[in-house]
């Protein structure tokens, strides 16, 4: 026992070296560290992500930038260790049968993560998202209220989407949790991975995770309707038939949510039409004027001041007017719609980055980066005075 406490005095004392970078030569040699002190490393520095990669020492991406920590060269030998070290022998198999995993792993008293495996260059690498305890609600995270109302339909198709590590899986979480604590509902979520776990409250949840619970989104879609579910959750949208089963879903009476790495609402809208082949393309566009409520467009911009980031957004709630332009194929009056649409709810990306720089949130170089049309950013910049017009930013997602 004694022996024990020795051993785990001696790891928490690495653990500090290499938060501090107080060894001798600067680094920690390999073998020092497990990943779960680099996990531990990167909770404690507020980072979202871990990267191991042969070649390179390990690096956490904090404030969307990625920072070297304090740790030598990792050979392939240190990564595949560190690696298989949170493996099962099943995902083991796994991975090197198909030379892709996703999964999620927990470190007790710490966090959730998940974790995507991969191959490069014939060397095994990972990356690491730290994912929060629980779901933040919606007023948490500074969410506009055309999100309740959007997560409290009774049917139709919710987008939310977003490049990589914008937020969107937290997002999904707080609309999913709002409706777990104001309906009587039973919500089927397919995952890959499992991120946030959602405890039942009014409603029951049941979360199911491609590769573990079923063998795909598609499998599980065909399945999911002799569920009895009332909400799906659907963590991307991949393919045609992924696309189709939800649309169809959202058509026979269910409210089901998704996610795309779209950057716009015009670009969603074209992104699900044009995953069909010509053919089916207008029979598509009749079924999305009809099905579809809303779609949120997100992206993530570092704080003026630093200390983390602010979250951006396009919001497109469907009106009638917005399921005309879907079902005529005229997508490209979208951007004109969402700016003569406030008094619904709706906000193009570029108001929300004006909002946002007019309250000092963010540089005007960071939102020139982010916005759609630095034309239209300047007309809204100089067209309204300082704060007219702005709302609260939402909270950081991601760090």
């Amino acid at each position: 026992m004694h022996r024990g406490k020795e051993k785990q005095a001696i790891r928490y004392k690495e653990r500090e070296l290499l938060m501090d970078g107080l060894t001798q030569d600067g680094i920690l040699e390999s073998g020092m560290l497990s990943i779960d002190d680099l996990l531990h490393l990167m909770v404690e520095r507020g980072a979202s992500d871990l990267h191991l990669k042969t070649g390179s020492a390990p690096m956490i991406r904090i404030d969307g930038e990625l920072t070297p920590a304090t740790y030598e060269i990792l050979t392939p030998e240190s990564v595949r260790a560190m690696i298989e070290s949170i493996l099962t022998d099943e995902q083991k198999a796994k991975f090197i049968a198909e030379k892709e995993l996703d999964l999620a792993y927990s470190v007790p008293g710490l966090s959730r993560f998940r974790v995507n495996i991969y191959l490069q260059r014939g060397s095994w690498g990972s990356a690491l998202r730290v994912i929060p305890a629980r779901p933040l609600s919606l007023d948490e995270l500074k969410m506009p209220p055309i999100l309740k109302d959007l997560a409290m339909r009774p049917r139709g198709l919710v987008l939310v989407t977003g490049p990589t590590g914008s937020g969107k899986s937290t997002t999904l979480a707080a609309m999913i949790n709002h409706i777990n604590e104001n309906r009587r509902s039973h919500i089927v979520t397919i995952e890959d991975p499992i991120e946030f776990l959602h405890k039942d409250k009014n409603c029951v949840i049941s979360q199911r995770e491609v590769g573990f619970d079923t063998h795909s989104f598609t499998l599980a879609l065909k399945h999911v309707l002799r569920q009895d579910p009332d909400v799906i959750l659907i963590g991307e949208m991949r393919d045609l038939e992924t696309t189709a089963i939800a649309i169809s879903a959202a058509e026979t009476g269910h409210c089901v949510f998704a996610t795309l790495h779209t950057n716009s609402a015009t670009t969603t809208v074209d992104r699900v039409i044009d995953i069909f082949p010509p053919h089916q393309q207008q029979q598509i566009r009749m079924q999305l004027s009809v099905t579809l409520e809303g779609i949120l467009c997100q992206t993530l911009v570092p704080k003026a001041k630093g200390g983390g980031r602010v979250m951006a957004m396009e919001l497109m709630p469907v009106t009638p007017a917005i399921r005309n332009i879907i079902r005529e194929g005229k997508s490209h009056q979208l951007p004109n719609a969402i700016m003569s649409g406030a008094q619904h709810g709706m906000m193009s990306l570029d108001m929300s980055l004006r909002n946002l720089y007019q309250q000092g949130l963010i540089t005007y170089e960071d939102a020139i980066s982010k916005c759609s049309s630095p034309e239209e950013f300047h007309r809204l910049i100089q067209g309204n005075t300082p704060g007219a017009n702005a709302t609260p930013a939402p909270a950081a997602q991601g760090r």
